[in-house]
């Protein structure tokens, strides 16, 4: 299967479309926040309420979202409403538009709630959403503690100290 072209416009539409609500997260939210590492995928925690996550089954219907795997980088079709999305902590997917991860409760933080509380809502790409805000990028990246995250920590505490400053 060719590799799908990342378009995280239509993802975010898509998402905001079915009226889910979540938190952006990972590395795009990085991005939002002045980060100069580009990314290729879309991170998210959704708010875990039945209703929310239906309505994200629903969504991921419409993306033909697949389990992704590196033995089937493709991905491989999954079954999935609420209940079943809730199974697991962590999915990683590939889409129509590109790679999604969804955390219900990613690296040092307790989940929608925690980082919702903080989020700043923004226009991103012609959609509505709400992101993770700087500290709480900066918190998740240090506690996951991959080679990718710690490359970047040192670029978002350097943005954290000049809008703690007020250089932005």
């Amino acid at each position: 299967m060719p590799e799908v072209e990342f378009r995280p416009e239509r993802l975010l539409e898509v998402l905001t479309r079915h009226g889910v609500r979540y938190v952006l997260i990972g590395g795009f939210a990085a991005v939002i926040h002045g980060s100069p590492y580009l990314t290729t995928d879309l991170d998210v925690v959704p708010d875990i309420a039945p209703d929310n996550l239906e309505r994200l089954s629903n969504a991921l219907s419409e993306l033909h979202a697949r389990v992704w795997s590196e033995s089937d980088p493709g991905g491989v079709p999954f079954a999935h409403d609420a209940t079943s999305l809730a199974a697991s902590r962590m999915w990683t997917l590939v889409t129509d538009l590109g790679q999604l991860d969804i955390a219900f409760e990613p690296s040092g933080t307790r989940g929608y709630a925690d980082v919702a509380r903080d989020a700043v809502h923004l226009t991103i790409l012609g959609a509505d959403v709400d992101v993770a805000s700087l500290a709480d990028v900066i918190r998740s990246k240090e506690a996951a503690g991959r080679d990718k995250d710690r490359l970047v920590l040192p670029v978002l505490r350097r943005i954290q100290e000049g809008t703690d400053r007020g250089d932005r």
